[in-house]
């Protein structure tokens, strides 16, 4: 056990603030398998994609928790990069960083309809734990 019993991430969250757009982008665009819903009054406030045995969770927007492209983000591992990139373009999505290349992988950053950015990467083959 480490000094506080950390066990594995839980998931990863990103603050909304119209579950409508952001259903489009994270299901209809990327993609995702929605998974958990509820919320209260017939509105939305949580919202859960599994994402490889992996947990990418949505909430309702509020004063202690905004959206922000400066914030901290996810990073999703596509196939192919430039057609996932040329895809996303094709839909409209703000693509807040094009893509850099680096030593071991290949990196884009977008914009979901709120402005939180997250990562899209690609290993490159001489990737420590492989493309």
């Amino acid at each position: 056990m480490n000094n506080i019993g950390l066990k594995e991430l839980a998931f990863v969250g990103y603050p909304v603030t119209d579950f409508e757009k952001a259903r489009k982008f994270y299901g209809e665009i990327l993609g995702l398998k929605e998974t958990i819903t509820f919320g209260s009054e017939g509105e939305t406030d949580w919202l859960e994609y599994d994402l490889a045995d992996q947990t990418l969770a949505l909430a309702k927007a509020s004063d202690q928790w905004q959206p922000n492209p400066h914030g901290g983000g996810a990073c999703l591992e596509v196939e192919d990069l430039d057609a996932a990139v040329d895809y996303l373009k094709s839909k409209g999505v703000k693509i807040a960083m094009d893509i850099l290349d680096c030593p071991f992988c290949r990196i884009a950053l977008i914009a979901d309809p709120d402005g939180n950015t997250l990562a899209l990467h690609q290993r490159k083959a001489n990737h420590p734990e492989g493309a």
